[in-house]
């Protein structure tokens, strides 16, 4: 093998691994970590204790990166209804949180209970079995909530 092919050789190689290397932390940068979920749930917080309506609508608008970002995003129901009133999907606006489940977990029911009775201001976690975004088999989901003013507002991240 002469010198010149070997450098290209290298070069290939070199860049491969590059590509590897940008791809790994690309998958790991995919979905959001405890601490950035925490970061964004006390974002809300100050944002709904600001201005409840206001952050709301920010909380619904999937193109605020302050309240959305890779696969997390604040969630709100009302502690007198129930009613979700900040979601991902405005499929579930307005619908009674105590009414999700997953298979036989009554997450949505449990969710509220625990942020019902958390003192406000306080931090309450609840975790639940879901899959990965193109996966089949679930794994350890974990929902950071708290209680502000009658909602019951959180962030949720893959442990």
């Amino acid at each position: 093998m002469n010198r010149s092919m070997s450098r290209r050789l290298l070069a290939s190689a070199l860049a491969a691994l590059a590509l590897l290397w940008y791809g790994a932390l690309l998958g790991a940068e995919q979905f959001g970590t405890a601490e950035e979920a925490g970061a964004m749930l006390e974002r809300a917080i100050a944002a709904l204790q600001a201005n409840e309506a206001a952050a709301l609508k920010e909380f619904n608008d999937a193109n605020n990166k302050q309240f959305h970002d890779r696969d997390l995003y604040v969630f709100c129901f009302s502690l007198t209804d129930g009613n979700f009133t900040a979601y991902q999907s405005p499929f579930l606006l307005g619908t009674d949180i105590r009414e999700l489940k997953l298979e036989n977990d009554p997450i949505g029911q449990r969710a509220y209970d625990a942020v019902h009775d958390a003192p406000e201001g306080s931090f309450v976690t609840i975790d639940y079995d879901f899959p990965k975004p193109g996966m089949k088999k679930p794994v350890v989901k974990q929902s950071l909530e708290a209680r502000v003013g009658n909602q019951g507002c959180g962030v949720s991240y893959y442990k």
